[in-house]
């Protein structure tokens, strides 16, 4: 069976609502959906903070029957946590075969981690792929 677009949005839409009141459970009560703002997207999910710093993280939930598409997604969570002003943003993705909020996964850059577990992004750091042969 083929997913509609209705049907899409009703598992995405689905899959925000879970995570939401998953977190709102086991971190903070105030987190919930974030109501959508169009053009300048801020994520999913609203009021997810750093413990350390109480610095605004962007959630994004995707709930995709397909093969996981880790790179643009991250890029869309880049993008909504600058528009939010935040300091890190993170990919919620469904894991296939479960429905519990808490089994499915996540997806950030090593920039995000090291925001969320101290409050403050790393400055970018200009480096070469490859150290030249002396």
């Amino acid at each position: 069976m083929t997913r509609s677009r209705a049907s899409a949005k009703a598992a995405g839409s689905r899959l925000e609502r879970e995570v939401a009141d998953y977190l709102a459970e086991h971190v903070d009560d105030r987190i919930d959906r974030r109501v959508k703002t169009g053009a300048v997207d801020k994520g999913d999910i609203a009021s997810l903070r750093t413990r350390v710093g109480n610095q605004r993280v962007v959630v994004e939930c995707k709930n995709y029957a397909g093969q996981l598409k880790v790179t643009p997604w991250l890029g869309e969570a880049e993008t909504e946590r600058v528009n939010d002003g935040a300091v890190a943003g993170i990919v919620v993705a469904k894991r296939a075969k479960t429905q519990k909020p808490g089994e499915q996964i996540v997806f950030m850059t090593v920039a995000d981690l090291a925001a969320l577990l101290t409050g403050t992004r790393p400055q970018p750091t200009l480096t070469t792929e490859t150290e030249p042969a002396p």
